[in-house]
């Protein structure tokens, strides 16, 4: 039996510019926008070719805005990564090298409510 993670609820303090972000700047793509029942909003977002989704709302328990720290994105190509994102008006900062010799390079980066995002760039095998 396989267990697959396919959704982190990330807390947000005002969903609308955190929806905003994270299409607009990161490129996510709005997979859902819905309101199901009276003061609960779901929204799901999926990074581009990943199989696991972020969902911000309302009316679900979470966790304190800015308070998800470690989320991980892998890329192929962090200066590619890092292109597509400063071309999105976004700046991630300067990736950090952790280990050149199998392609162990990091950007860090938080969202707009603090919540903590890495991209790593791994082509070990």
């Amino acid at each position: 039996m396989d267990w697959k993670l396919e959704v982190v609820l990330v807390p947000v303090a005002d969903v609308d510019r955190a929806r905003d972000f994270y299409v607009d700047r990161l490129g996510f793509v709005l997979d859902h926008d819905v309101t199901p029942a009276p003061g609960t909003r779901f929204v799901q977002l999926t990074p581009p070719g990943s199989t696991c989704s972020i969902v911000i709302g309302t009316g679900m328990p979470q966790s304190p805005p800015g308070s998800l720290k470690g989320l991980q994105l892998v890329v192929d190509d962090i200066e590619a990564a890092r292109d597509a994102l400063l071309a999105r008006g976004f700046d991630p900062g300067t990736p950090v090298v952790m280990s050149p010799r199998d392609g162990g390079t990091f950007l860090y980066f938080s969202d707009l409510d603090g919540n903590g995002w890495a991209v790593q760039q791994y082509r070990g095998g």
